[in-house]
């Protein structure tokens, strides 16, 4: 059985799309088991409007909801211990549950997390990971806005976290991870990101295939199953990119009804359109991931509806199926064993030349 946390509480719509969420979760994934937080007041009348959830659940009463507008700060000193958010985490802390879904307030999530779960050895900042739709299929890209800056060590450490990742849900036995960029080659771009591209190929890591620089453009096509970047460039990525998707669409709704021959041709074009929706469909990939942390969270998109709450829940149970955490700690220790196994080799060296 895969247990997942729930807080109920979380999004622009609270309990009526998470526990509806739910309803499609326990539909496709019978071996998923809930752990629902919130305040019993709301969540009990719609729960009870979904049996099969409430019987492969146990709920909570939360005296505390975190609004979607609180500071982190604010919402860390009055939601710990007593907040729907909190719990979910924590049950994640005490190996009550294998993952945490919530579309609450995403500063508040991240504090929360941070502080109830911290970070796993050897790993100094978090990242927070978007699936990204691709010509090929799908890319991960992190980090989309946990962590402003990030130094080389940082940014390797996201390659090797995403890369385990890649692996949990797209079953890529050796993800191919690419820097984001400036340009491809080797001279180009800030010092931290060429410093992480060496390392890298120096630790030549047998749980990813590292492919080198890639450029914006390169998201979108797909050329490397992990995308790796700083949150700051990360986040401004993701919000042009859903920007355009939304232009984009705005502009084939326009086209197609400005003429009656225009109405006329969707008619014929109706298949081909209906592809082009499914394609662009948000509520199929929703759920960014965090990682780094001693424990699994995801954070639903909190304008979601349920199908997009589902996905980001069954992101979750997938993950949780696969011990991306066992494979995660993994792949760090193969990581550091490697780079402490060529610098002793070349200390060595220098020792016998002397």
């Amino acid at each position: 059985m895969i247990r997942i946390a729930i807080d109920a509480m979380g999004g622009d719509h609270g309990p009526e799309v998470t526990i509806s969420g739910l309803q499609k979760v326990v539909e496709r994934r019978t071996d998923a088991r809930f752990l629902i937080f919130g305040l019993a007041e709301v969540v009990n009348p719609v729960l009870q409007k979904y049996p099969a959830v409430a019987a492969v659940s146990t709920f909570t009463h939360c005296e505390v909801s975190v609004g979607m507008d609180e500071k982190p700060s604010q919402a860390l000193r009055r939601g710990r211990l007593k907040s729907s958010m909190w719990r979910s985490i924590q049950a994640v802390r005490d190996r009550e549950a294998d993952v945490c879904v919530s579309a609450g307030n995403t500063g508040a999530l991240m504090a929360m997390s941070k502080f109830c779960l911290r970070m796993m050895p050897g790993v100094e900042r978090p990242a927070l990971v978007a699936i990204w739709p691709t010509t090929r299929g799908e890319s991960l890209v992190l980090d989309v806005g946990a962590t402003i800056g990030a130094d080389s060590r940082q940014l390797v450490d996201f390659a090797i976290l995403g890369a385990a990742m890649a692996r949990a849900i797209f079953g890529v036995e050796r993800p191919s991870v690419g820097l984001l960029n400036v340009g491809v080659e080797e001279v180009k771009g800030q010092e931290d990101v060429k410093d992480a591209g060496h390392l890298l190929r120096e630790a030549d890591l047998k749980s990813l295939n590292y492919h080198g620089f890639v450029e914006g453009s390169d998201i979108g096509k797909g050329t490397v199953d992990v995308v790796v970047t700083e949150g700051f460039a990360g986040n401004i990525a993701l919000k042009t990119a859903e920007g355009t998707a939304r232009q984009i669409a705005g502009y084939l709704r326009e086209a197609m009804s400005r003429t009656l021959m225009a109405k006329i041709g969707y008619l014929f074009a109706r298949d081909a359109f209906q592809f082009l929706r499914e394609k662009m469909d948000v509520r199929k990939i929703n759920g960014g991931v965090f990682l780094g942390l001693n424990g699994l969270v995801v954070k639903s998109h909190g304008g979601a509806d349920d199908e997009g709450f589902a996905a980001a829940v069954e992101l979750g149970y997938d993950m949780g199926r696969s011990k991306l955490m066992d494979s995660i700690r993994r792949d760090l220790e193969a990581f550091h064993g490697r780079i402490a196994e060529k610098h002793g080799a070349a200390d060595d060296d220098s020792v016998a030349d002397d």
